[in-house]
């Protein structure tokens, strides 16, 4: 991913500690009730125990999600999973919940091998994997061990996108780029989703905002305040217009979170939890990049976002592993009913 402009905030790694099977709220979304247009938002769980997948999903799907995700560094300052691997078993464990990698590392994998896996989860889940795609760079040992200069990143992301979407709709593709040369190639079995798995960029900074204009199906930020979402958003539309594609780029948001019954604790988890996970003090950032609080002040920040252009927010917890299924279940109660439709 991007690397954050001024604290060092770079990644975004596989989310949540634990999981919560406590309350059961209608499926489908929510809508932004303060607004005139009753738009509707969805919700999406970052799961982070790699020995507890498919409990997890579970419990995400009975909870009412839409989304369970999970995220992937080859090394990192806290365990991290494989986006591809966790998600097959999340997919056998569950049947209608909806499926991101947030995010996959894609210049890491050679192009066709991410298209082969991305095709193949599709299939293999029913049509229910969404590809969260970041560039990563804010390791530079992982990338070193992997054979694939940092440098090369971006560029290798993009040459892959394209590639991703000529195999999942082409037969006998030819291709000669920088990376990557294809010669008559054609991969069976095709995504179960057509053209593709919706593929949602993430990133921070403009080259992000243009890769998402013209690759994605949709645009997933970290570490972003309301303001910049909503500008990231604006810009997005503008490229898009450039690339002479009027389809929309969905607006969402991935976010850490902390939701307890007293505010202060609520941001000292928080910040343990994200200081842990970023190797840094989080302390000055928690309320500027996450949501922590009492129930009323995660509602309040959470609007925020929801009025600033976000409608697919994936939640991750940020506390201590022994409070992750109470933030959990509590966020589920007495936070999202409230953008119930």
């Amino acid at each position: 991913m991007d690397r954050a402009p001024e604290t060092g905030v770079r990644s975004l790694c596989g989310k949540t500690d634990g999981f919560a099977t406590t309350v059961d709220y209608q499926r489908g979304g929510y809508v932004n009730d303060n607004k005139d247009t009753k738009d509707q938002v969805q919700f999406g769980l970052a799961m982070r125990r790699a020995d507890q997948v498919a409990e997890q999903a579970r419990a995400i799907e009975a909870l009412g999600y839409d989304y369970a995700t999970t995220g992937e560094h080859v090394f990192f300052h806290v365990p991290c999973a494989n986006a591809f691997i966790s998600l097959a078993v999340a997919a056998g464990a569950t049947t209608t919940l909806k499926l991101m990698s947030t995010i996959t590392l894609l210049p890491l994998y050679p192009a066709v091998l991410a298209a082969k896996q991305a095709a193949a989860l599709d299939v293999a889940s029913g049509g229910r994997f969404h590809m969260g795609i970041g560039v990563g760079g804010e390791l530079p040992n992982e990338f070193e061990a992997s054979g694939v200069p940092v440098s090369e990143r971006g560029a290798r992301t993009n040459e892959a996108l394209e590639i991703m979407r000529r195999l999942f709709v082409e037969d006998d593709v030819h291709f000669e780029g920088e990376f990557n040369h294809l010669s008559g190639v054609t991969l069976e079995p095709k995504p179960s989703q057509k053209p593709s798995p919706p593929i949602w960029i993430s990133g921070r900074k403009d080259a992000a905002w243009r890769r998402a204009a013209r690759y994605g199906s949709g645009w997933l930020p970290y570490m972003y305040t309301p303001e910049m979402l909503a500008e990231s958003n604006q810009r997005i539309a503008e490229y898009r217009a450039e690339e002479s594609n009027d389809s929309p780029v969905d607006p969402g948001l991935f976010i850490f979170f902390c939701c307890h019954e007293d505010n202060s604790i609520a941001v000292e988890y928080a910040n343990e939890r994200l200081s842990k996970q970023y190797n840094q003090d989080f302390s000055s950032m928690i309320d500027k990049y996450a949501i922590a609080g009492d129930p009323d002040r995660c509602a309040e920040r959470l609007r925020e976002y929801i009025d600033a252009g976000a409608r697919t927010v994936i939640l991750s917890a940020a506390s201590p592993m022994s409070y992750v299924e109470t933030a959990e279940s509590f966020m589920a109660q007495e936070v999202l009913p409230r953008f119930q439709a």
